[in-house]
């Protein structure tokens, strides 16, 4: 069994911000496998999803009843090897798994920061993200993974940092979010914000948003899945009655997963964090940094590319990692590209273990080939 234990890296230097301000005494809890190198050539960084965190595999003890959110693809013989490789995975600042986010203490006041925490960017959690990585003594890593708001961090790194990364996997994402998306985070918000305990995000343990932040996230849930892949698992079934009830409690299964899956959301993350993400993913846009030209955008990027996305993927489909593909082209990068056939839609990057797993083991392996070379 992999144990891990999680850990707390706080920066030195106060960490400037997209939006100007500045976050003083800034933690990341970040966890890490296997072993560095000798000469620190092993290292991947892993990024998590919105609403992940840095507890990506292993457990923390033998009696922990459920692993790390990818524990199926990284591990002692997996698909991402700790026997081989060095894989770390932070929470992303504006989290609630560790990390400096809206209910951390702002040293400024000795209170929660709540909605007074800076509003910040996919790029800011980059930048620390970079301080961690350089706290680890580890120049360049072999590669930065990550599926959705992981995949869009990963780019960030092959933009921000193109020394310091020699390979990049970014999964079922985007260059940047659509109208759409931007449509279904303002909704999930504003079913957070209308709750009458989020108390403009002054609440307390005791009185949280527990409505609003469940319905945001049975909002998103349904993006996260394929209508192929509902209709196979729930149909037009009917959850505690041979017949309709005429009413508008649960009649369906479909209403009492969506159901379940809210309330078990609200026990472990934090609505005023749901709302700071989810701006930062809407701010994603690395195509407007240089006037629309997401070529352009693409222009310092050194890193060779794997690209995945998945045929049933309607949140963030094959189209946008396309796009993501010809500009890299047009930089003359070495990217390979790869469209996987799914029907759980955009949550197949966790769910197509050993397709996806045994195109990242490949590649990796190549790179090292190359790099050792």
């Amino acid at each position: 069994m992999l144990l891990v234990e999680p850990k707390n890296f706080q920066l030195q230097e106060p960490l400037e911000l997209d939006c100007g301000r500045v976050l003083k005494q800034v933690n990341i809890r970040y966890e890490t496998a296997g072993t560095l190198a000798p000469d620190k050539s092993n290292a991947i960084l892993i990024e998590h999803a919105l609403s992940g965190d840095a507890h990506v595999c292993g457990r923390h003890a033998e009696s922990d009843p459920k692993p790390g959110w990818w524990d199926e693809v990284i591990g002692p013989g997996k698909y991402i090897d700790t026997d081989k490789y060095f894989v770390i995975c932070s929470n992303v600042i504006g989290g609630c798994s560790g990390s400096t986010g809206p209910r951390s203490v702002d040293p400024d006041t000795g209170n929660p920061y709540n909605m007074d925490f800076p509003v910040i960017t996919i790029r800011d959690m980059v930048r620390a993200q970079k301080r961690l990585i350089d706290h680890l003594g580890i120049n360049k890593l072999l590669s930065v993974i990550g599926g959705s708001m992981g995949g869009m961090q990963a780019m960030e790194w092959a933009i921000n940092y193109p020394e310091s990364v020699d390979c990049i996997i970014p999964i079922a994402t985007t260059s940047q979010l659509t109208s759409q998306n931007i449509a279904f985070d303002w909704v999930g918000r504003e079913a957070i914000q209308g709750d009458p305990n989020w108390n403009k995000g002054n609440y307390s343990a005791d009185h949280i948003p527990q409505k609003g932040l469940a319905t945001a996230r049975m909002l998103a849930h349904i993006t996260y899945l394929s209508d192929e892949s509902m209709s196979r698992k729930f149909g037009r079934e009917l959850q505690d009655a041979d017949s309709y009830r005429f009413a508008f409690n649960r009649d369906f299964a479909v209403e009492s997963y969506l159901e379940y899956q809210g309330r078990r959301f609200v026990e472990r993350f934090d609505a005023n964090s749901y709302c700071y993400i989810t701006r930062a993913t809407d701010y994603f846009d690395l195509a407007s940094r240089c006037g629309g030209d997401l070529a352009k955008a693409f222009e310092p990027v050194k890193s060779a590319f794997l690209v995945v996305s998945f045929s049933s993927d309607w949140l963030f489909p094959t189209e946008e990692s396309i796009k993501i593909v010809r500009a890299l082209l047009k930089n003359r990068v070495n990217v390979t590209f790869c469209e996987i056939e799914s029907s759980y839609g955009h949550d197949a990057f966790l769910l197509e273990v050993e397709t996806l797993g045994t195109m990242i083991r490949d590649f990796l392996r190549n790179r090292q080939k190359v790099s050792n070379d």
